[in-house]
């Protein structure tokens, strides 16, 4: 079953939710759902298992927390939320501790990375909803730390950055665990194939809620492409830098090149700081922390960050090297105009890489505009034409591929 999005209501009223939690998003001056929020809220609330698809940015988070908190409000039970990074783990459970605290129900949080015996502490406090990564909820299985078996709600928050993280096999256990008869949501920004397995194995008759079709970048988002030299791209990106104010959030391919990026930006006098696996739990938590807080201009990020990073107001995205998944383009800009804001989103792309730019374009389904800039010499992309000859044509093996470029 299938719903395409409409637009949202002018309220919350009408959707089913209890009067108290009403006034609880009054308070929090919630007064107009987004379009995955009106969609999804009433068919949660009955019970239905689901599945919504929208971009970044826009509630999911509450339109879960909503009728999970009204749902444990009136009955026994549990819900069990799984996420894919520490950092989208600890806003989920922000956005839970802002209601469910007035029906009495504690939160825990579950993550790599933080203490054990905090955790242990808070487990014992009977936490009716768990907020976990799958690698650590596992741990906790395998020591009997925690008890699944009163689980009648499950949340997959972001599962496609969960494969794609290679948590598959923990979540396949975790599902072990939870007895059969829940209520199960999947929300994401992509559902490629591999989580559409997992949903008609694991789900009942989901209704799809689509408010955004799959890899559709946010409306507001203003996007732009440099084709420059590996070589420029440092002097690029200051120059750049120099034209915007805001808060910017730059996107490194790989964990050294954030550092390296982190490191050059420094020495340049800019406020930076780096997020990514290789920083410890309370280092990544002090600069997202620090990045809110205005203490840095700059956040360089790994693509483990790009689902974890809800900070309204980034002015700018950098691609400073475009993703090894091309999925992860539209989770990237997504940081970037949210909350109906106006956003920005820049990309580096080597002449080399033309495929990879086109495979961005037929996911988002329209052409990344090409920029230049007075200082820096107009590159084109490479075009490689098929090799010479071939097999059963007088070919030979190991002839070289020619080129030529792209007008």
């Amino acid at each position: 079953m299938t719903e395409m999005a409409q637009r949202p209501g002018n309220s919350f009223d009408g959707l089913g939710i209890a009067p108290k939690i009403l006034g609880a998003l009054d308070r929090m001056k919630f007064t107009v759902p987004t379009p995955i929020q009106h969609k999804a809220i009433p068919i949660a609330i009955e019970h239905k298992d689901l599945i919504g698809v929208a971009q970044t940015g826009t509630g999911k988070t509450l339109a879960f927390a909503i009728p999970v908190i009204q749902r444990l409000a009136q009955q026994q039970g549990r819900c069990l939320v799984l996420v894919p990074t520490r950092e989208l783990a600890l806003q989920v459970n922000e956005v839970f501790q802002q209601i469910a605290p007035l029906f009495g129900i504690k939160t825990a949080v579950i993550i790599g990375g933080a203490s054990m015996h905090l955790q242990l502490k808070a487990l014992r406090t009977n936490p009716r909803i768990l907020v976990a990564t799958p690698g650590r909820l596992v741990d906790h299985m395998e020591r009997r730390t925690v008890v699944l078996s009163d689980v009648n709600v499950l949340i997959l928050d972001e599962a496609d950055r969960m494969l794609d993280m290679g948590f598959l096999p923990d979540i396949r256990r975790i599902l072990k665990r939870i007895p059969r008869n829940r209520q199960t949501m999947l929300f994401s920004a992509t559902i490629p194939p591999e989580v559409m397995s997992i949903a008609s194995a694991h789900m009942k008759l989901p209704v799809h809620i689509e408010v955004a079709p799959s890899g559709t970048a946010a409306e507001r988002i203003v996007q732009e492409l440099f084709i420059v030299s590996k070589a420029a791209k440092k002097q690029l990106l200051t120059k750049i830098l120099n034209c915007y104010r805001g808060p910017v959030l730059l996107f490194s391919r790989t964990k050294r090149g954030a550092a390296i990026l982190n490191h050059l930006l420094r020495n340049k006098g800019y406020s930076s700081a780096e997020i990514h696996s290789d920083r410890s739990l309370g280092q990544r938590r002090q600069a997202l922390e620090g990045f809110k807080a205005g203490r840095y201009r700059i956040l360089v990020a790994t693509d483990i960050a790009a689902r974890g990073i809800d900070v309204t107001g980034i002015e700018l995205v950098i691609n400073y090297d475009l993703p090894d998944d091309t999925e992860h383009y539209v989770h990237r800009i997504g940081r970037t105009g949210r909350a109906g804001h106006e956003g920005r989103a820049i990309s580096f792309a080597t002449p080399e890489q033309g495929k990879d730019v086109r495979n961005i374009e037929k996911l988002i389904k329209t052409a990344l505009p090409i920029a230049e800039h007075p200082e820096f010499p107009q590159e084109k992309f490479i075009q490689y034409t098929k090799p010479q000859g071939g097999f059963g044509r007088g070919g030979r093996k190991g002839a070289k591929r020619k080129y030529r470029i792209r007008p």
